[in-house]
């Protein structure tokens, strides 16, 4: 996820030089990592500066099918070849997941694009996805996140190994009376919360607050968010300046495993004949009132192995919830069993 301003290429005096390098640097080593992946295509997300898909037609998503994308700006040409028979299978795939992306084989590459890509350092064929995020109206960060996800899925079940540059903001009102004015508050806030990898955060951004922030073109960071899935970045950098605040987060090593047992597990196969003798034990007087007579003989009903057996008779619940019992259910059975003075001894 890179930023794309316009002063990279045109480097004003009112630009800080050290900024820009920064700015750079951090492209340059993202792109070496991603570069190290050995992608078979590199998917591109990036918005369209009203420059070709305005009056005649604004699609919310758009994939570049030609051979080539290219363009220029300020005197700096854009070239960059298209994985033109991945994009057409995408769009197929796309298609049949209930997205309706519009294609192109002759849109221009401008500097949303051509920028991050520069910093990055890419040369292998690469895959143009455009988000429509400046003109009314616009998809939403839900929809653009679910894109993600149905893209994501496409390039699964091609088989192929893909690396995603996100471009865009983050705040900067360009064209307006608010240029100078980038959020900084909400932009640390935000990245705060990328910066921990809960990249779903971006879903939950109005289209009222990316446009009072500025952050209309993280649009194209929610579809990224969508293919990526919530995973910690392992590069954040900020670096504001007076017009935009600039945010480069690289992500390239694999997605975490989940730490151990969530509160509530699944019920694996193995410990359904225990689940089953604890539901009755919460729900049915009879059983509680079986289980306190002869707890061995209850316990038998249900062809328990020995050690759940003997934790069970002996209510040891804690023991039974550590072996990864659904947590609710002995914690029902033992309140039921409380409430009734029905519990057993405690083992010496």
């Amino acid at each position: 996820m890179l930023p794309h301003a316009p002063q990279f290429v045109t480097r004003p005096a009112s630009e800080d030089a050290a900024t820009i390098a920064r700015v750079e640097a951090a492209g340059a080593r993202i792109g070496a990592e991603l570069a190290a992946l050995e992608p078979d295509i590199w998917i591109t997300v990036s918005n369209d500066h009203a420059h070709q898909f305005f009056l005649d037609c604004a699609p919310p998503f758009a994939l570049h099918v030609g051979g080539e994308a290219k363009g220029d700006f300020a005197g700096k040409a854009f070239r960059h070849p298209v994985a033109s028979e991945v994009s057409f299978a995408l769009v197929r795939a796309l298609y049949r997941s209930g997205f309706d992306p519009a294609f192109t084989s002759t849109a221009e590459v401008d500097y949303a694009l051509g920028i991050p890509l520069a910093h990055l350092g890419v040369q292998g064929p690469i895959v143009p996805v455009f988000v429509n995020a400046y003109l009314p109206p616009q998809p939403s960060m839900e929809r653009c996140h679910a894109f993600g996800q149905a893209l994501a899925a496409a390039v699964d079940s091609l088989r192929l190994k893909a690396v995603v540059v996100a471009s865009g903001g983050m705040s900067h009102f360009p064209g307006t009376d608010r240029y100078a004015e980038p959020d900084l508050a909400f932009d640390r806030a935000l990245l705060e919360q990328l910066g921990r990898g809960q990249l779903k955060s971006l879903v939950g951004l109005s289209e009222e607050t990316l446009d009072a922030t500025g952050n209309i073109e993280l649009r194209c960071w929610a579809v990224a968010a969508g293919l990526l899935g919530d995973r910690k970045p392992d590069m954040v950098e900020f670096n504001p300046s007076w017009h935009h605040n600039y945010a480069s987060l690289g992500f390239w090593s694999p997605p975490a495993a989940p730490a151990g047992l969530p509160h509530y597990p699944e019920t694996r196969p193995e410990l359904v004949p225990l689940t089953a003798a604890l539901h009755a034990l919460a729900n049915n007087s009879h059983a509680r009132k079986a289980y306190a007579e002869d707890g061995a003989a209850f316990c038998a009903r249900f062809s328990l192995p020995d050690d759940h057996r003997e934790l069970l008779r002996a209510g040891r619940f804690p023991a039974i919830v550590a072996l990864g019992v659904h947590p609710l259910v002995p914690f029902l059975a033992r309140l039921a069993l409380e409430r009734e003075g029905l519990m057993p001894a405690a083992p010496h």
